[in-house]
């Protein structure tokens, strides 16, 4: 229990036994609850209890660290700025304390709990791999996925919303991160089975940049890859339609006469479809390095403990071209 004893000496010595401490992570749980939901009621229904007893365990809290932590008025209007120093405390007690539970369970049967993790879109493909050892191992164990920008990742591990994330290394990379690269990224030309390049091998990005396109929007980091990669090029793409989903695109191109840039993974996802064909993009031939990326703090929280060692398991460029 040193961890344990740890974490409740860096927010003060309010801790006068384990009563006392299971009381004090349940106020720091009903706090970081309230902050993200911005609503007393909402707060209190998300943690299952009554308005009163979340109002006067905040209250509590505040009495006991000697602080106002909540702006308070009609209805929540705020945190304090000693309110906005404690959630972010919270949130790293909570998940160390939460990270202690795991691990003693853990040393029986896997880790238990959730695994949170943010993805890329253009890496969805690519998840299952690791995911599917993940479970394997910890079958106590269940998975949260979400689709979420590159720097969406790195404010939720930041913030200790997220176990691990999935996303460029070299491009954009994130700061503050343990980072494991996975596989490498490879650009194809998605093209309906009628289109006039669709029985070519391979198209330049100059011509691919003049063909119809459907692409991703700019707030997603392939997209701006491929937009500084053009540039470097002396050119820059136009596309006709964007979308933050790669279904968008598909549709659109199960649907008329447009082109796409997208990731080798798309065709993972799709299977060989016969009214779509994938060719590959020369002049040059380019590739970006995907990767896992936990929150480099010390001791590593199980979780994400486990998932960097299903990850380290996983082959996951041999698996897509197995596939």
């Amino acid at each position: 229990m040193v961890v344990l004893k740890h974490i409740f000496r860096r927010i003060g010595k309010i801790v006068p036994h384990a009563k006392r401490g299971r009381m004090l992570i349940r106020q720091l749980s009903y706090f970081v609850t309230l902050a993200k939901e911005r609503h007393f009621a909402r707060a209190a229904d998300a943690c299952c209890i009554t308005q009163p007893t979340l109002s006067a365990a905040i209250r509590k809290l505040e009495e006991d660290l000697g602080v106002p932590l909540v702006q308070r008025g009609h209805r929540f209007v705020g945190l304090t700025a000693d309110g906005e120093k404690l959630l972010s405390w919270a949130q790293q007690i909570l998940t160390n304390y939460n990270s202690l539970l795991a691990d003693l369970t853990g040393q029986q049967k896997g880790v238990v709990g959730e695994l949170r993790l943010g993805v890329i879109p253009a890496a969805m493909p690519a998840v299952s791999f690791i995911t599917a050892r993940f479970c394997a191992a910890n079958p106590g164990a269940t998975v949260t996925i979400r689709s979420m920008t590159s720097r969406a990742i790195a404010e939720g591990l930041d913030a200790f919303e997220l176990d691990g994330g999935i996303t460029y290394l070299e491009n954009e990379p994130i700061g503050h991160v343990h980072a494991v690269p996975l596989y490498r990224e490879c650009y194809k030309l998605a093209v309906p089975q009628g289109h006039h390049l669709a029985a070519k091998k391979q198209v330049s990005w100059l011509d691919a940049s003049a063909e119809r396109l459907v692409l991703l929007s700019q707030d997603m980091q392939n997209r701006r890859i491929i937009d500084r990669l053009t540039a470097t090029l002396g050119f820059a793409v136009y596309p006709t339609v964007v979308s933050n989903s790669f279904l968008a695109v598909c549709a659109h191109l199960r649907q008329g006469d447009w082109a796409s840039i997208v990731p080798h993974s798309f065709f993972h996802v799709l299977g060989k479809l016969p009214d779509l064909v994938a060719i590959d993009l020369v002049d040059p031939v380019h590739s970006e390095l995907i990767g896992l990326v936990i929150s480099d703090r010390m001791p590593r929280a199980p979780m994400a403990a486990a998932f960097l060692g299903a990850a380290a398991e996983c082959d996951i460029e041999q698996g897509f071209a197995e596939l």
